[in-house]
């Protein structure tokens, strides 16, 4: 067990952000969430569900959008368009309808020159955005981002925090980025074997959390 005592709610529209020592089972929590992790003890409730069995996370995963650390394992088909798309053609939507919903989700997101490209020839800010056009196409009501600011540059994160303040959705942002998550989220919850703790700016546990972000240096132009 990773933890225990530990109780989490998140609120219609409310952005949350999950800190804490490497292994002490953030990720876990989010793949417990969707479904991909069994629970040992306790009970999940999503969109006042009861979830207890492989059939009901069934039922509420089309609810629920998983945005992966790595990128390069969410995409499920080559070209940008065609792996934004996928989730919409393989749940039986139109084609037109799905290449028009693909295509504004890629401009809404500022990506649309991408949407002929290779995946896999992306940057990794690129990619990161990309990822999250399939996750936002399919409308899910609760948004998981797992470490999103990884491998992006200054400016990519920047963009991505203007992006995520305006998706009106709930929002649970596992991360080690400090700013990234002030600049996005309303409550940060720092995690550990015991449990949960909610952590303000004023408090010293959260100011001085070694444990929970690592050292932040800002690039400097010489």
């Amino acid at each position: 067990m990773l933890c225990e005592n530990l109780s989490l709610h998140v609120s219609h529209k409310e952005k949350i952000a999950l800190i804490g020592a490497n292994g002490c089972g953030k990720t876990t929590l989010l793949e417990t969430i969707v479904g991909f992790c069994a629970l040992s003890e306790g009970e999940i409730e999503i969109f006042h569900q009861k979830i207890a069995s492989k059939e009901d996370f069934k039922n509420i995963r089309g609810m629920v959008g998983y945005l992966l650390q790595d990128s390069d394992n969410q995409f499920l088909a080559p070209v940008v368009e065609d792996d934004v798309a996928f989730s919409l053609l393989a749940h039986g939507m139109d084609k037109n309808e799905a290449r028009a919903k693909t295509d504004k989700i890629l401009k809404d997101l500022g990506i649309s020159h991408l949407a002929k490209k290779i995946v896999y020839h992306l940057s990794g800010g690129e990619k990161k955005l990309v990822a999250l056009a399939g996750v936002l196409i399919t409308e899910p009501k609760l948004m998981l981002l797992d470490e999103p600011t990884s491998g992006l540059d200054f400016d990519m994160q920047l963009k991505l925090i203007e992006i995520l303040k305006k998706i009106d959705k709930s929002i649970v942002i596992v991360s080690h980025d400090k700013e990234f998550i002030e600049g996005v989220v309303d409550k940060i919850y720092k995690i550990s074997a015991n449990g949960l703790k909610r952590m303000s700016n004023s408090d010293t546990e959260y100011v001085h959390a070694h444990d929970g972000f690592p050292p932040h240096t800002h690039p400097h132009e010489h």
